[in-house]
């Protein structure tokens, strides 16, 4: 290969992911969205569920690169009251059934995170995030609906945007909440022997 450095490939169309590592000072060389089906199987838990998304992500990238040599970093975050995955909310239904849900207790975030080697090795980590939700009056609740915010995010809410008003506290990784768990990630790049641009 010339000793030409070897492209970082996030495997993620979330913009939320990239931030995240522009924060840290990592570029990724390119984003590639999976694509893959996210539908849970059935009686899966969230544990099971975030794991099995993110390498699967991962997965599917490496077989449409083909031969090409690459870092790929792949993660799946998923909200879980209990033993139920809340759905990405795609529509105003949802994203209020979530709220509902979640007010006035906590709950879980879960972070999958998958990084695959140019020699193939791979590493994983389920990084688990306790979020408090305080409860929610029904003038909350709409006008946080009014805002669209919800919309393509997992238990219908963006901690880092006006949903924080709703938080009191957390245990564990913020940026986990927000997407990816930006500590452990680079720590199983750096692990596999992925090093920093000079």
């Amino acid at each position: 290969m010339g000793g030409e450095r070897i492209p970082l490939v996030l495997a993620s169309s979330s913009p939320r992911r990239l931030a995240l590592l522009r924060q840290v000072g990592i570029e990724p060389d390119r984003i590639e969205p999976p694509e893959v089906d996210e539908t849970p199987l059935p009686r899966e838990l969230p544990r099971s569920y975030a794991r099995r998304l993110a390498r699967a992500k991962a997965l599917a990238v490496r077989r449409r690169l083909g031969e090409e040599p690459a870092w790929i970093i792949a993660a799946d975050t998923v909200v879980a009251c209990g033993r139920r995955i809340l759905p990405k909310a795609m529509d105003r239904e949802t994203a209020a059934a979530c709220l509902a849900l979640l007010s006035g207790r906590r709950h879980r975030v879960l972070g999958g995170v998958c990084v695959l080697a140019p020699d193939g090795r791979s590493a994983e980590r389920l990084v688990t995030t306790i979020v408090k939700m305080k409860r929610l009056s029904a003038e909350e609740q709409a006008r946080y609906l009014a805002s669209e915010e919800w919309h393509g995010k997992a238990g219908g809410y963006a901690i880092q945007g006006r949903a924080a008003l709703f938080v009191p506290a957390i245990n564990g990784s913020y940026a986990n909440v927000v997407g990816l768990p930006v500590c452990e990630a680079v720590a199983l790049l750096t692990g596999l022997g992925w090093q920093w641009p000079k």
